[in-house]
């Protein structure tokens, strides 16, 4: 996911779009695990999109002010 479609969406869709990641990160985890897993890239490639919906998030937070 680019980060130009990650900043049209909302907050609390962001939110949820991270949370739905990193439960497909688990999964994606188990399975490398396992030895299943048919592509290890994935997994780097979704760390960054929580990353980077993690970051968007954070500049919102800082240039609404935040809770200082």
């Amino acid at each position: 996911m680019k980060t130009s479609e990650i900043r049209k969406l909302k907050d609390e869709e962001i939110i949820t779009k991270v949370k739905e990641t990193k439960k497909e990160l688990l999964n994606l985890r188990v399975k490398n695990a396992t030895g299943s897993l048919e592509k290890p890239s994935k997994i780097r490639e979704m760390k960054k999109d929580v990353a980077r919906m993690l970051t968007v998030l954070k500049e919102r937070e800082t240039s609404t002010g935040g809770n200082e």
